[in-house]
C-alpha cells in the first residue's frame, strides 16, 4: 500500500485533500524495528511522530527497580510520540518493538506545520489525548480499586476487542505477540500472577495461551470476570 493511500486510513489524516496527502506521505521516513528493539527511551529527545505500518510497539514505564509497568500499545494504524512533540519535553516512556514491525517517522518541524493548516487534525489530536488522559485514569482506578484477576481479565478483554480476530468456533485470537511478562507489565502485577491466573482461566475454558499466542474461548464469561 502506499503511504498516501495509507495515510487516509488513519483518523488523524484523513481529512487532508489528495495533494496535501501526497505532499506528507513525502515526508515520512520509514524504519524497520526488530522485535525486542528499542525506538527511543524515557529522557530522549521528542522529536518524532510515528505511526505504526506494520507490526507493533509497546510503550514501557521503567523503574529503577527494574520492574516496569505497560500502559499502552500500539499497532498498524496507531500513532503515537505526539506528545513530546507538543510540549518539547523528553520522552516520558520507552518504546519498543514486540515483533518484527515498520513505522513511519514524522519530524516535529513538519508535524507542527500540518497541524497550523489543518483544523480537523489538531480536533483529532485532542480527541486522542483526552481519550489517552482518560485511559490513563482507568489503570490507575483499576490498580487501587480491582483484584488482579479482575485487572487482567479487563485487558484481556480490551486486547480482545481492539486486537481480535474471530476464527473457529468463535474464539477471538489477538493479534499481538505477548509474553507473560508483557501482560504482568499490563496489569502491573509479577509474572507468577499472571501465570497463575492463565492456569484458572485455561481450566475454566475461558482463555488459552500457548507461546505469544492468546485466544479468548468465550468472551461472555471473561467480561463477567471483568466486571464488565
Amino acid at each position: 500500500m502506499k503511504p498516501e493511500i495509507f495515510l487516509k486510513s488513519i483518523a488523524l489524516f484523513d481529512s487532508l485533500n489528495p495533494d496535501d496527502t501526497e505532499r506528507l506521505a513525502a515526508l515520512l521516513r520509514k524504519r524497520s524495528l526488530k522485535k525486542g528493539e528499542v525506538l527511543f527511551r524515557k529522557g530522549d529527545e521528542g522529536n518524532t511522530l510515528y505511526i505504526v505500518r506494520k507490526g507493533s510497539v509497546k510503550i514501557v514505564l521503567p523503574s529503577r527497580t527494574g520492574d516496569e509497568f505497560l500502559p499502552a500499545i500500539f499497532a498498524e494504524g496507531d500513532f503515537f510520540g505526539e506528545m513530546a512533540l507538543l510540549d518539547g519535553m523528553p520522552r516520558s516512556a520507552d518504546a519498543v518493538a514486540l515483533e518484527q514491525t515498520e513505522v513511519l517517522a514524522l519530524n516535529r518541524r513538519d508535524f507542527l506545520a500540518f497541524l497550523k493548516n489543518n483544523e480537523r487534525a489538531i480536533q483529532a489530536i485532542f480527541s486522542y489525548l483526552s481519550m489517552r488522559l482518560r485511559k490513563t485514569d482507568d489503570l490507575l482506578e483499576d490498580a487501587h480499586f480491582l483484584t488482579i484477576p479482575t485487572r487482567f481479565a479487563r485487558r484481556l478483554v480490551e486486547l480482545a476487542k481492539k486486537y481480535g480476530r474471530i476464527g473457529e468456533n468463535d474464539n477471538i485470537a489477538i493479534d499481538l505477540r505477548l509474553n507473560q511478562s508483557d501482560l504482568a507489565s499490563m496489569v502491573g502485577t509479577t509474572r507468577e500472577s499472571i501465570n497463575k491466573e492463565l492456569r484458572v482461566l485455561r481450566e475454566r475454558d475461558i482463555v488459552h495461551m500457548a507461546g505469544s499466542k492468546i485466544r479468548v474461548l468465550n468472551m461472555e464469561r471473561l467480561e463477567r470476570r471483568a466486571h464488565l
